[in-house]
């Protein structure tokens, strides 16, 4: 009998970017202003590779009124309101920050940081010196891919500001994206794997169609993001892909199917995705680890992020 612990071990010779988890544990140990000057450096430094496509303005509109505080404030004033994020104090901005989604938080850096380019916004100080600790965190971000970068990014600001942990508190995020029209839907198709299960998975996650989407699911089944613990039920399912999942453009290349026990099927799927604030530029490289019931239903997916562009190519002929 599966559960959810069983599960998770299917295809364990994957080989996931444990790096990233690494540097991330390593980020948080920085002193705010490392925290800071590191983000903006490493934003610096990956602008000469990677274009960042902002959000509309619609994406956008819950941090605006937090965005216009801040640049009225005086500089010694923004200083410490940044500082204050990264040191999760209990404030106005902290506590309205921390329920923003990833993405309006992702926008809201990406505009402080276009305002400290512009003179705006308090930059970092003439002279700043980078921790011996904060220079060996920015060298690690140097050196890994553009995928594990964006995802480093996210990382290191995603658990900024001040969450009281209520219950039952509500995630802010963008306006739901209408599902893309049937008739302009891509059909994908995956070098050894024609399980109709996952390619509609594939298919419908494309088309923001997160209510068919949820569909395919058991309703006590479970989906586990990369580096974190599975989400489990349909409800909680479908709240990260409204809140987590938006525009993703999932381009699966190849894969394989087996049969698991109890008359299980499990698919491992490689491939790339591409988030709506990096666009077309850079893809993160991912395997998708489904479990199916003996009725083609989902009990079980992983999204793994990968340690290297050679595990895409396990399948390949």
């Amino acid at each position: 009998m599966f559960t959810i612990e069983k599960a998770s071990q299917i295809f364990p010779e994957t080989l996931t970017a444990d790096v990233v988890p690494a540097i991330t544990a390593r980020f948080e140990l920085l002193s705010a202003e490392d925290q800071l000057a590191l983000i903006w450096y490493a934003y610096l430094e990956m602008g000469k590779t990677i274009t960042v496509a902002a959000l509309g303005a619609a994406s956008m509109q819950f941090a605006e009124r937090t965005l216009a505080e801040i640049k009225a404030m005086s500089f010694p004033a923004q200083s410490q309101a940044m500082c204050d994020l990264a040191n999760r104090s209990d404030t106005a901005i902290c506590r309205t920050y921390s329920n923003w989604s990833v993405n309006i938080k992702l926008g809201f850096w990406y505009t402080l940081g276009e305002w400290m380019a512009e003179g705006t916004v308090a930059p970092i100080p003439e002279g700043y010196q980078l921790s011996a600790n904060a220079l060996a965190v920015l060298s690690s971000v140097k050196t890994v891919s553009s995928g594990q970068q964006i995802t480093l990014l996210r990382n290191f600001v995603v658990d900024m500001g001040f969450d009281p942990k209520r219950e039952g508190a509500q995630i802010i995020s963008e306006p739901v994206a209408p599902p893309t029209p049937a008739q302009l839907r891509e059909k994908v198709s995956i070098e050894g794997v024609d399980n109709q299960t996952v390619l509609s998975y594939i298919e419908l996650l494309n088309a923001n169609d997160f209510d068919n989407l949820i569909q395919l699911f058991l309703p006590d089944g479970a989906l586990q993001p990369p580096f974190k613990k599975p989400i489990v039920g349909s409800d909680n399912i479908l709240r990260f892909f409204r809140e987590d999942c938006q525009n993703l453009k999932l381009l699966p290349e190849r894969g394989k199917a087996e049969p698991a026990d109890d008359g299980f099927t499990q698919v491992k799927v490689t491939g790339t995705v591409q988030t709506p604030w990096f666009g077309a530029g850079v893809g993160m490289n991912v395997a998708w680890r489904f479990l199916l019931d003996p009725n083609g239903k989902i009990y079980f997916v992983a999204i793994d992020l990968l340690a290297s562009p050679a595990e895409l190519l396990k399948f390949a002929r």
